[in-house]
């Protein structure tokens, strides 16, 4: 069940986001006072001019009203506008800050949240949610406030004109707004739910834009009409109970409406008989009646996007309230090639199947190996050994839940996390490339490097002749699908080379590349990996023959480990049978 958003979330949400922009929002509240001021200032001036006609005064002094009446409304028009124009501003810097607070927040959580949470469903989140509270404060939170005055300055002149008048108004617009409140109250469950099967939705919809590849030639069409036909099945009956609190909210407003012209009539006609009233003034109580209708029905309208505004901030607390598996200490990682050392770890990736017996399966049993600084480790394995599972713990994607990972003898858990990650780069087979510039997919969109360090870093690793291959060099636009896996994997590199780290972890590309592109890329590893330390998973008998030390895992143990030189002078070592046997068994 949803839990219930307080003042008090508001309150926070308006301090965080709207309190860098004080000033921006005096501003804005000065507008919107003075922009209520001149509208219950007009219905006054036309009572005026009534009466005076009434009265038979010179066209002169008629004239003159009238033109007071054209300022006015003009300039309540301007200063509502500029109102707008404040509220806009403050809803986009305001929102846009939500937005990166929640994507550097989902940046900090694992693979473990992001595996349960398909990427549509958070974009939603990020997008969506974040859309309606854009909303919430460039025009609702507006609204209701200038609503609100609105309202209080009505009853105040209608006090004025008759106590009995202004206690009628004030008690129709104290029971409806109750009345609204409490109708969108209950209706913030329903608009919840409503937007978690929106969620689902869309996470599914990015799951098969993803996947249309193996979907379309795998004959999986019918399989997507049909559970897209669920979804909204399922979505529904929660839509059309979120929309009738809308109509509920609609309904009472209507009903207001009606009662309170009513009252002006009623009341108006009665005081004018009884002379209490003149006709300006009638006019002046019938005008505020109507125009107590509009901020009613702005409150009403705006009451129901405040239901979608609850349920989004739920939403969007629920998510910022999920902590990071993995969290960061202080201490910086040494500098030089770094020394690496598994201590008896043990660790088992969250929400992974049990065993028949019941015991978590565990990706590593008891691993123990070190690798000396400036040493190259060759990792090889069957798929599912754990090979990849080291490199994630080294990175920190995960903590081992027994044992230690160390680097130059201090526990990753002490370290930074941003020293970690310069220090410790990962290259791995899936390489994400952007629709972007060469330039933009090599420092991650980062402007601290220019050109000149760009193709010096290219040119270090042997890639400039491949640069000069580029149509519009480091402007050159490339995007998924537009590059060779081995032109991706060249991109991984430069981007690993940066910052000097003192461990690279390279997961060797085991696709099928065309000679050029594979001289270019063993001779790219060969000089990433100078000076560094180095563990490579590697998929080619050539590459562990470049390597110092090997580590064979068999089911998350280590089943063999040692010199590479030592290992191959062994007739009766594994790795020298793998040898023998062409690593076609180990390395499947």
């Amino acid at each position: 069940m949803p839990r219930t958003v307080t003042l008090s979330s508001y309150r926070e949400l308006v301090g965080r986001y709207l309190g860098p922009q004080t000033r921006i929002v005096v501003a804005m509240s000065g507008c919107l006072i003075a922009a209520t001021g001149l509208q219950l200032a007009a219905p006054l001036v036309v009572g005026r001019l009534i009466d005076q006609a009434e009265a038979g005064v010179s066209d002169t002094v008629l004239v003159r009203t009238a033109v007071l009446f054209l300022v006015l409304a003009l300039l309540a028009q301007a200063v509502a506008l500029l109102a707008a124009l404040f509220s806009e501003r403050v809803a986009w810097q305001a929102t846009n800050a939500l937005r990166l607070d929640l994507t550097r927040h989902l940046l900090r959580l694992g693979p473990g949240f992001h595996g349960r949470h398909p990427a549509g469903a958070l974009i939603e989140r990020v997008d969506g949610d974040v859309s309606l509270l854009n909303s919430l404060l460039s025009s609702v939170a507006t609204e209701l406030f200038s609503s609100a005055l609105l309202l209080f300055g009505l009853i105040a002149v209608l006090f004025a004109l008759d106590g009995w008048l202004g206690l009628c108004f004030g008690g129709l617009v104290a029971l409806t707004t109750v009345l609204l409140e409490s109708i969108r109250r209950r209706s913030v469950p329903p608009e919840e739910r409503s937007r978690e099967h929106s969620a689902r939705f869309f996470g599914f919809v990015g799951e098969i834009l993803a996947a249309t590849e193996d979907l379309r030639p795998n004959g999986g069409g019918p399989y997507v009409l049909e559970r897209l036909r669920r979804l909204w099945a399922d979505w529904f009956p929660t839509y059309v109970k979120a929309e009738l609190g809308a109509y509920r909210v609609w309904i009472v407003a209507l009903i207001a409406f009606g009662v309170g012209d009513g009252i002006a009539y009623g009341f108006g006609a009665g005081l004018y008989l009884s002379h209490v009233l003149t006709l300006g003034q009638v006019y002046v109580v019938v005008a505020y009646a109507a125009l107590v209708a509009s901020p009613l029905g702005t409150i009403r309208e705006r009451l129901v996007e405040l239901q979608g505004a609850d349920a989004a901030i739920w939403r969007i607390g629920e998510l910022l309230e999920v902590e990071p598996a993995v969290v960061g200490g202080g201490g910086p990682v040494p500098e030089g090639p770094l020394g690496v050392r598994f201590d008896s770890v043990y660790f088992a990736y969250p929400d992974s199947e049990t065993c028949v017996s019941g015991g978590q399966v565990h990706a590593l049993r008891g691993v123990s190996f070190q690798v000396a600084p400036g040493r190259r480790l060759g990792v090889i394995g069957r798929s599912g050994s754990g090979k990849t599972t080291l490199a994630r713990l080294l990175v920190r994607l995960y903590d081992p839940q027994a044992g230690a990972v160390r680097l130059e003898g201090l526990s990753l858990p002490s370290l930074s996390l941003a020293s970690l990650r310069s220090r410790v780069r990962y290259v791995t087979q899936d390489v994400q490339i952007f629709s972007a510039s060469l330039r933009d997919n090599l420092t991650l969109f980062a402007d601290r490097a220019d050109d000149y360090y760009l193709i010096s870093l290219l040119a270090s690793l042997g890639l400039d002749g491949w640069l000069r291959e580029q149509p519009a060099g480091l402007d050159t636009l490339i995007g998924p699908g537009l590059m060779s896996a081995g032109e991706a994997q060249l991109i991984a590199f430069a981007r690993a080379f940066d910052q000097d780290p003192g461990l690279v972890i390279l997961d060797e590309a085991s696709s099928q590349l065309d000679p050029a592109t594979e001289a270019v890329l063993e001779a790219a590893a060969t000089r990433l990996l100078f000076g560094r330390t180095g563990i490579v998973i590697a998929h080619r008998p050539a590459t562990l023959e470049r390597m110092d030390d090997i580590l064979v895992l068999e089911h998350g143990r280590v089943v063999e480990a040692g010199e590479r030189e030592r290992l191959t002078a062994d007739p009766h070592s594994l790795y020298q049978s793998f040898r023998r046997g062409g690593f076609g068994d180990v390395l499947a």
